[in-house]
C-alpha cells in the first residue's frame, strides 16, 4: 500500500507544525492523536527520553485507528530542547517563558527531534526510527528585548519558548542542520525514509 489522498499517511501528532510541513511536501495525512505522559521523568536523560515519548506515541496512535490494515503509514514524532545535558520543555506561563529564553539568548543549543515511521497499522510491522539533530545559535538579548518577545505568547505551546519559523527568527543567529528539524520534523530525513519504503511513489507531485 502506497501514500495517497484515498489511503494518506496517519500522522500520530497534534501539533499545527508537523501538519504543515507534510501539507506543504504535497504528502496527504490524517491526523489519529492518541494520549501520552509526556512528563520527563527524574534521571531521564534527553536520549532515554525520547524514545520512551516517541515509542508511546506510535502504540498509542495505533491503538485509535478503526481500520488499523486501512494505514498504508504511521509516523509520529517529538522534538526537545537541549541545553547544558537538560531538556528545555514547553513554558508553563509567560514568566516561565523568560526563564527558559534567557537561558539559550547568546549561546548555542540543541535540537533533536526523534521519529518513528511504521509501515501499515500494526505495531509489530516494520518500521524506521531516527533522530535528528540540529545547532541553533541564539543572538544576544537583553532582559527587556527577552520579556517583550515571551509577551507575544508565540513561544508557549513550543520547547525552548520560541518559534524559530515565526516572530522568534529575529532571535536566531545561525542554524546548523535542518532548519525543519527545528520547527518539529526533519523533512528531508522523513521524506527519504517514505521514499525509500516504497510509500511514496513518483514524489514530487505537480499539484491538480
Amino acid at each position: 500500500m502506497v501514500i495517497t489522498d484515498g489511503t494518506p499517511l496517519v500522522l500520530g501528532s497534534g501539533s499545527p507544525r508537523r501538519r504543515e510541513i507534510l501539507t506543504s511536501l504535497g504528502v496527504p495525512i490524517v491526523v489519529v492523536v492518541g494520549s501520552v505522559d509526556e512528563t520527563v521523568r527524574a534521571n531521564e536523560d534527553p536520549e532515554t527520553y525520547l524514545r520512551r515519548v516517541v515509542a508511546d506515541k506510535l502504540v498509542a496512535a495505533v491503538a485509535k485507528l478503526a481500520r488499523a490494515e486501512d494505514a498504508p503509514a504511521v509516523l509520529v514524532a517529538d522534538t526537545i530542547v537541549v541545553v547544558d545535558g537538560e531538556i528545555l520543555g514547553k513554558p508553563r506561563d509567560e514568566r516561565d517563558a523568560v526563564a527558559l529564553l534567557t537561558r539559550i539568548v547568546g549561546r548555542t543549543h540543541r535540537v533533536q527531534t526523534r521519529y518513528a515511521l511504521l509501515v501499515g497499522g500494526s505495531i509489530d510491522g516494520q518500521r524506521v526510527e531516527r533522530t535528528v539533530e540540529s545547532l541553533v545559535t541564539m543572538r544576544a538579548a537583553n532582559a527587556d528585548v527577552v520579556a517583550r518577545y515571551a509577551a507575544t505568547g508565540e513561544g508557549l505551546d513550543k520547547a525552548g519558548a520560541y518559534a524559530a519559523q515565526g516572530i522568534g527568527t529575529f532571535l536566531v543567529e545561525r542554524i546548523e542542520g535542518s532548519f525543519t528539524n527545528v520547527v518539529g520534523l526533519p523533512a528531508r530525513e522523513v521524506v527519504g525514509d517514505l521514499m525509500e519504503l516504497g510509500l511514496l511513489r513518483d514524489f514530487p507531485r505537480a499539484p491538480e
